[in-house]
Parts: C-alpha cells; structure tokens; sequence
C-alpha cells in the first residue's frame, strides 16, 4: 500500500483494486500563472492528481509534462469513480519537473497544490482554485481548473488515424517536427483539448503511442523530421471528442514541436465527427490544413499542407438501459418449493402458512423482486412455476409443474396473477420432495436458447427460486447453471426460513468460480443467493435493491459477448444522436 504524504511531497503509486463502480467522472486540467522555477527557461508543470482513502493519500493518476509552459492545458483525463453517498477528497498537485525520476520527486519544484471533493467538481462542472504552497501560503496569482464530464453508461469510443501531406517546414536546417491537437468547441464557445497525438521520438517513424511506464510521466511526442507524418492511431471516448453530438464542430491544429516549449503554428482546419465518419472503410478524409495569416497575406497562398483520416472505426459500448430502451424485454419466471419441509399450510408455523394479515417470506419476497421486474415486460405475464410437490390429478412428484395447472401456459397476469394462483394452488397439493431445482433451471435455459437463436437483444430471462433449504441435486444444478451461463438469463435464488443455507454459497460465484462436475467453469456469474431473514426487518426494496444488482451488469455481459446490439438505437437527432435516453 502507498505511504501518506503530505502536501507538495511525491507520493507512491497506488495498486487500482477492482471496483464495482456505477458512474465514472472524467477530469480535465488546466492551470494559469504558475510559478516559473527555472532559470534558463519556464517551469515544465506535471499534475499529480490524489485521492484520500481511510484517512491516507494515495496517488490515482498523473498528467503528462508540457515543457516551459506557466499556462499548460493538459491533454491527460483523469478518471475516477463517482458515488453519490460518499464525500470523495481529491488532491491535485502540480511539480515543476526535471525528468530525472519520475515527477513528484525531491528533484521537482512542488509549484502548488488544490483541494476539493467529487461532489463539488460534478455540482459546478467547472472548478477554478488558487493553488497554495505548503502551510497555506498562496502560491502568487496560480489557477487551477478542472472541468468535469460525467461518463454515461452507453459511452463508446472511436480509433482514429491521422497522417499529413507537404506541411509547411518551419525549422531552419532541418524539417518540421509536426504534432496534431484537436479541440472540441462547447456551447459556450470554449475549446477543450481532447487529443494531442503522441508518437515515438526514437526515429523518423511512428512509434506506440502511450508507451510510458506506470511511474514515468507522459512526454509530448512528435513525429521527428517530417513534413508528411503519420501519426500513430489513437482511441478517444465519443463522449471526450464531441461529448456524443456528431454535428458539434472540432479544431484540428497541427504544430512544429520545440524543445523550449515555443511551438511553431503550422494551420488548423474545422470538422465535425459526423464529417468524419465518411472514412470509415475504404474512404479518406481530407482538410486543407490553413494558416490564417498566411491566407490573409499571400494572393496564391492555397494551404499549409494536407491533414488526412486515413481510418476511423466505431467501438460501441452499450449500457443496460440501451437494450431495454432497444426494446429487450425482460421475462420473469418465479419457482416456488413445495417441499414437505415447509410445513402443513394448514399451521401458522408453517411457511407457507397464508395469514389474512401478513404475507409470508415467499409472497414478500416474490412481490418486492417481481414488481421491479414487471416494469421491463410489455404484456406483464410471469411464468410461475412450483417444484417438489405431488400435484393432481395423480398427484405424481413434480420438479417443474404450472401453479395455475395449465401445462400449454404457464403464464399468470401479472404479480397479483402469480399471487392468486399460488394461493389457490396451495390447498390442491401435496407437500413432498426432494428440492430439486436443475429441472426448472433447464426448462426456463431451453427457452432462453430458442431466443439466442434469433441472434437478437430482444429477450433476456431471470429465474427466481424460492426455497427454504439446500438443495438435493447440487450436481445436476451446478451443471444446469454452467450451461445457462452461455445464455441470456439470470438466476436469482432466495433462501425462505431459518435454515442453514451455508452449502447453497457454492451456486453463488462471489466466493469463487462455480463449475460443473466435470470442471467446466461458468461463462458468466448469472446466480444470486440471499437468505431472505437478513431482510426480514429491511423495506421490500432492500431485498430487490440487493438482488437485482447484478442484473443489469449480466445483461451487457450476455449482449457484449454475443455481439448483439440493441435492437432499434436510438433514431439520429441534431442534438444527440449518440446518446440514449438516460
């Protein structure tokens, strides 16, 4: 674990643990007036960007170093998790670095540093601080700003490649050294830097962008001696580059790099992605890369050169909502045990004893789970099914019979459909047994697969299965589970009673990968187990809240892994075109 630091002293790299996180925050950083420390020329600022955690200060995330700037924009994002129920300390420190170890070393000139919360900079969107030396001395007129953009759900990201033709040379005895930056235009009309590339400064060549260590800052990096570059290829999240609107317009700059910080403007040009997107397969895209000035001054000036999009392809990423919104139903089915070990319905002991007064464990737990769920089914019929009876007219054991007796349709109307047909069913069976569970998981599986043959997101399937102890056929339901991991269902199993559910953790994947008997793992972590007594006294959302959690999240998984996308996205606007309803 990384050491506590104090402010202006270089922190250690933390180890990211993995977080189920809800929401993502993307931080821009840009500072003014900062102090200059050097000599010869200006200060070469890096941000440290620090996180407090149990009381401790722990680095997350370091920008690149822009040499001799007292301004600097930075191009580095900053991305941390944002939850809404906690107060998240962040700590932005910025160095004057000399490149010898890393920044933030005893070697850097601590420039200033700013305190805030998450909270404060997603409130205001824009934040803007003096930056303080250490013991809250002010650090002369220094800024900082961070600008906050929430990451949606369905953001994707765009590979982008970038070459130019003829640019203008700029340097005396030798070529350009030219560089790309693109900006996005608010509505505001500010510009946001979203990309500056960055490729190997080894050779004449191209080299792998991002290639810097975990603890060595990001350089700028240029394409060396060439006035017909081509920049290595890139990704940027659709939200960072036109924050989802495809007709919101960018500024390209191309520059000549200098090592003292003094970059030479070769031309810029104006597009939108929507522009851009016509060089996806076979097509390029070209702009005439212009000087303003030039153009003002020279009657025959035609361009400073040619900047190509030699490639562009889309990498969608779907959220929940943009299946359901695509129109994916989702389709509940209830299993309810009906084994011996309940007890006689008849008895108040029992559990499934029906008082006038108070519904029991298995209503309550049936109606909280099915009426979140009912929302995401058009028509509102459940499949509601019983095992571990003996049922009419033979009253032979059944593991997966209707509780409204019709086998050609085991579909009540609604929650209170499935309500009234477990109720009335009751008095018409025999409590039996053993609990077996793997024959309604593969009934409910062999309905699953007939929809993964449509290759559509057009139907997703949870289980629900009460029962109130261990199941009898842990083999053969281990095996049914490993098989409906390859398919769009969820299965979700509520532990009804006072017994020892201890044995039922192994169907659970949170402990560990669940295999079959052979040894065949899990595509997917579909099962979630609760015993229902640890929400005896909680509100009905707690227990849906902790059960349904993991829904959304095997959704995408499903979807992602098959390829599917949704089914009808979200038809083209002039204001958002890429983003689904939130």
């Amino acid at each position: 674990p990384s050491r506590p630091t104090t402010m202006g002293e270089a922190p250690e790299l933390s180890p990211q643990a993995p977080l189920a996180v809800l929401s993502k925050v993307e931080l821009r950083v840009s500072c003014k007036h900062l102090l200059d420390r050097d000599t010869l020329n200006k200060s070469d600022p890096c941000v440290l960007l620090l996180m407090q955690s149990q009381g401790q200060w722990m680095e997350v995330d370091r920008s690149e170093v822009i040499k001799s700037n007292l301004n600097p924009v930075f191009a580095k994002i900053f991305t941390v998790d944002y939850y809404f129920e906690e107060v998240q300390k962040l700590r932005f420190e910025v160095y004057d670095s000399h490149g010898h170890a890393g920044v933030g070393t005893h070697d850097d000139d601590f420039l200033g540093g700013m305190e805030c919360t998450v909270g404060q900079i997603v409130a205001q969107k824009r934040v803007t601080k003096p930056l303080f030396l250490k013991y809250g001395k002010f650090a002369g007129k220094s800024t900082i700003t961070v600008i906050s953009e929430e990451i949606s759900g369905n953001n994707g990201y765009v590979e982008l490649a970038f070459r130019a033709k003829k640019l203008d040379d700029k340097d005396l005895f030798s070529k350009s050294d030219p560089f790309l930056e693109i900006y996005r235009i608010d509505d505001d009309r500010s510009e946001q830097l979203v990309y500056r590339t960055e490729v190997s400064l080894a050779g004449p060549g191209p080299g792998p962008a991002g290639a810097t260590g975990p603890t060595q800052p990001l350089v700028l990096q240029v394409v060396k001696n060439n006035l017909s570059p081509i920049w290595e290829p890139f990704k940027v999240s659709l939200n960072s580059l036109c924050s989802c609107e495809e007709k919101r317009k960018l500024r390209c700059v191309v520059w000549d790099y200098d090592s003292r910080g003094k970059h030479d403007f070769i031309g810029e040009f104006f597009t939108t992605f929507e522009e851009m997107q016509k060089a996806m397969g076979e097509n390029k895209v070209q702009w005439d890369c212009m000087n303003p000035k030039y153009k003002l001054k020279k009657r025959n000036y035609k361009n400073s050169g040619v900047v190509v999009l030699l490639d562009l392809k889309i990498h969608r990423v779907y959220s929940f909502l943009d299946y359901i919104m695509g129109g994916c139903q989702i389709h509940f089915t209830v299993a309810i045990d009906f084994t011996a070990s309940n007890g006689d319905p008849r008895n108040s002991c029992s559990l499934h004893y029906i008082n006038p007064y108070q519904p029991n464990e298995y209503l309550k737990a049936l109606v909280a789970v099915g009426e979140i769920c009912q929302d995401y089914d058009s028509d509102k019929k459940f499949s509601a099914l019983g095992f571990g009876a003996r049922i009419p007219p033979k009253y032979e054991v059944s593991h997966d019979f209707a509780i409204n007796f019709n086998p050609d349709n085991d579909e009540c109307e609604g929650i209170q459909g499935v309500v009234e047909s477990y109720q009335s069913c009751l008095p018409k069976i025999q409590l039996y047994g053993p609990t077996n569970v793997a024959p309604i998981i593969s009934k409910v599986a062999r309905v699953a697969a007939d929809e993964e043959r449509t290759k559509e997101a057009s139907q997703y399937f949870i289980l629900l299965i009460l029962t109130d102890g261990v199941v009898t056929d842990m083999a053969d339901t281990r095996e049914a589970i490993v098989r409906a991991s390859y398919l769009p269902m969820s299965i979700i199993i509520v532990g009804v009673g006072n017994a020892d559910f201890t044995d039922m953790q192994i169907l659970d994947g949170d402990d560990g990968v669940l295999r079959s008997p052979k040894g065949e793992p899990v595509l997917r972590d579909i099962v979630q187990f609760v015993p229902f007594r640890e929400f005896k006294n909680a509100s009905p959302t707690a227990l849906a809240k902790c059960v349904l959690a993991e829904v959304p999240k095997q959704v995408v998984e499903y979807y992602s892994y098959k390829a599917f996308p949704p089914r009808c996205p979200q038809p083209d606007t002039p204001d958002s075109n890429l983003s689904s309803p939130q």
